[in-house]
């Protein structure tokens, strides 16, 4: 094994261990673990020792709560990542925004392509910038190719807001924050006006209250 992955598998092996039976610490942005390349993963942990990791990202992930982490959110650059979203309560919300639940999934080496032209765009946040979210234009539908867990071959489509998870996520284990790609003009805190934005099916009104627009 090389020094670098030596050092991936001492790291992740510290996070298990410090973390116990809890959640890891979530870096923020500032972190330079939030804005290198993440190292491909080729089998630096053990069966066990990746399944630890993996359940930590899990714990971690719920606990905040969100529906996507990748492993430099919480220090660890290797080119994982874990999604799952139960949805949301509303139906118009849902249709809007092409909402449907996405049961948990592991994402190794994950890398994504536009499928089509369309781009969708609609606030979200980010665990590692909190109190914030802003509208981004993302692909309404993606080509999603890596490894599952297992090592199991992943090539398929994905669309509506599960495809906004992978862009996102993806996006982590290159660097690049959602900020990077986002509307400035729609950034929204976490107070009355804020939440409203992000509450809406889709963005329009605030669109027209900060001055910004929702054309490609």
């Amino acid at each position: 094994m090389s020094v670098r992955d030596t050092a991936v598998r001492e790291h992740a092996l510290r996070l298990i261990d410090a973390a116990g039976a809890g959640p890891a610490p979530i870096v923020r942005a500032g972190h330079p673990a939030l804005r290198g390349v993440a190292v491909p993963f080729d089998g630096q942990l053990e069966g066990d020792e990746l399944a630890g990791l993996l359940a930590l990202m899990h714990r971690t992930m719920r606990a905040a709560p969100g529906v996507g982490l990748a492993a430099p959110q919480i220090g660890l650059p290797v080119a994982l990542a874990v999604l799952e979203d139960p949805g949301v309560g509303s139906a118009e919300v849902a249709e809007a925004r092409e909402r449907a639940p996405l049961a948990y999934r592991v994402l190794v080496n994950p890398v994504y392509e536009p499928v089509g032209e369309v781009r969708a765009h609609f606030y979200e946040g980010c665990l590692s910038v909190p109190g914030y979210q802003a509208v981004v234009p993302r692909w309404r539908s993606v080509r999603l190719t890596g490894t599952d867990e297992t090592g199991a071959p992943l090539d398929e489509q994905v669309d509506g807001w599960s495809a906004r998870i992978v862009q996102h996520e993806t996006d982590h284990l290159g660097g690049t924050l959602y900020l990077d790609r986002a509307e400035l003009r729609s950034l929204a805190g976490g107070d009355e006006h804020g939440l409203r934005w992000a509450s809406e099916p889709s963005p329009t009104q605030a669109a027209e209250a900060l001055g910004f627009s929702l054309e490609d």
